[in-house]
């Protein structure tokens, strides 16, 4: 099964070749996924490589949080892509993208204000949890339309942290 995957903002083609092999674009890759525990934690097997993987859903897409980067990643099957472009819809980019925390944790900086333009891959939040700083970046380009947390206060998963139209 083909699928085609917006990692904010930029389309790869993802084939599931077998159990332990996927093709995205045109490299095919080993992989390992085992989930860890009861919480949203994966351990990934990737070309040789490891790295661990908070994955949350978020509204149809999925939110996660890999090496202290916060990816916006949307997984469509090719049959719904396929739809969506002879309906003319694409996948354009439309309303406001609002930044949720991905878990709890604290707020160590907000470095950008209410009016403040932004581009895609700009800094919004910079969320402290399990004693990691997180940088979570825009998907976009915009406008900073709300700031709804500062430096120093507690977030719970899923709070909306700032919002770009």
């Amino acid at each position: 099964m083909k699928y085609i995957t917006i990692v904010n903002g930029q389309e790869y083609t993802i084939e599931l070749l077998d159990e332990h092999r996927v093709r995205i674009n045109d490299e095919v890759i080993e992989v390992d996924l085992v989930g860890l525990g009861n919480q949203p934690l994966y351990s990934l097997l990737a070309g040789g490589k490891s790295y661990e993987a908070f994955v949350y859903p978020d509204e149809g897409s999925w939110q996660v949080l890999m090496q202290g980067t916060l990816y916006e990643v949307e997984v469509i099957d090719e049959r719904e892509f396929l739809l969506r472009q002879q309906a003319g819809s694409g996948l354009a980019e439309t309303g406001p993208f609002n930044l949720k925390a991905p878990m709890p944790g604290l707020i160590v900086a907000v470095p950008v204000s209410v009016g403040q333009d932004v581009r895609k891959g700009d800094v919004l939040v910079i969320l402290e949890s399990m004693k990691m700083q997180n940088e979570l970046k825009s998907n976009r380009d915009g406008k900073v339309t709300r700031v709804l947390v500062e430096a120093g206060q507690a977030v719970e998963k899923n709070q909306t942290l700032v919002t770009v139209e």
